[in-house]
């Protein structure tokens, strides 16, 4: 998986405080109201978030290192922000790796990184996951991962909650239902501001398939969240001095991370 911002400006601002548009006519609050061309009732400047951002696991800053980590398909998106994800899977990898200093090396000795294939195993897998936040944004939220196969001729997805803030400490539990609560939102919709207060600048696990099934193919892939932040339409409306209900767009974001899937073949 990869991101990208698709915008036709010529501009390539990714981040929701600093975003140009989408197109040439919808570069400034004021002209983000009301798209020219659009019909009534159509997308206008506020209709789209900034997005998004391909990131590579590269050797070495170099076009051959970059093209070799696509080709082998170590790579992710995010919506805009600079989260690093990196992720590991495999039979040789087990609870107490995420803490070794060089995750790469474990991960690697252990199993395959983001991208990678598992074949024939008599056991599930552990996948080795680590995610810090973008220095110039917001702390973390949660390490999601998401699990697709394939069960009598129909798809299925779930989704794991594998580390969140607040976790260690005990102040964030799961319910009955194993969902973990809301990070709180911390966004002011008067000043377009936000807190770090809440959330954790890294989180790092390592997580096994509860439902592994060894005869089943599969894909597993990360999820990473931000803490909420302010949407580009909220801190529009701020500069334009107007309601942020006009805007027709939520106050706030989570901006994410996701990562190329690990696919396991029987």
């Amino acid at each position: 998986m990869i991101g990208s911002t698709d915008s036709h400006s010529g501009l390539s601002s990714a981040e929701e405080p600093n975003f140009w548009g989408k197109f040439a006519m919808d570069s400034t609050p004021e002209s983000k109201r009301v798209l020219k061309g659009a019909p009534t009732g159509g997308p206008n400047g506020w209709t789209m978030s900034a997005s998004g951002l391909a990131a590579v696991w590269a050797e070495e800053n170099t076009r051959e290192a970059i093209l070799a980590a696509f080709k082998r398909r170590e790579a992710y998106a995010t919506t805009g922000s600079r989260i690093r994800v990196r992720v590991f899977g495999g039979a040789g990898i087990k609870p107490g790796d995420e803490m070794a200093s060089n995750i790469a090396a474990v991960g690697r000795a252990g199993g395959v990184p983001m991208g990678g294939e598992l074949r024939s195993l008599t056991s599930a897998p552990g996948f080795l996951i680590q995610a810090a936040k973008d220095p110039m944004s917001a702390n973390l939220d949660r390490m999601q991962m998401v699990k697709g196969w394939i069960e009598d001729g129909a798809t299925h997805e779930h989704v794991y909650d594998v580390a969140w803030a607040g976790q260690v400490e005990g102040t964030r539990k799961p319910d009955a239902q194993g969902r973990v609560p809301r990070v709180p939102d911390t966004v002011d919709p008067t000043t377009g501001m936000y807190t770090n207060e809440h959330g954790s600048p890294t989180l790092s696990a390592v997580w096994t398939d509860p439902d592994f099934d060894p005869s089943e193919r599969a894909f597993y892939y990360v999820r990473v969240l931000e803490i909420p932040t302010p949407r580009h339409s909220l801190l529009d409306a701020v500069a334009l001095g107007i309601d942020p209900r006009e805007t027709g767009r939520a106050l706030s974001i989570q901006e994410r991370a996701y990562t190329s899937p690990i696919h396991y073949r029987p």
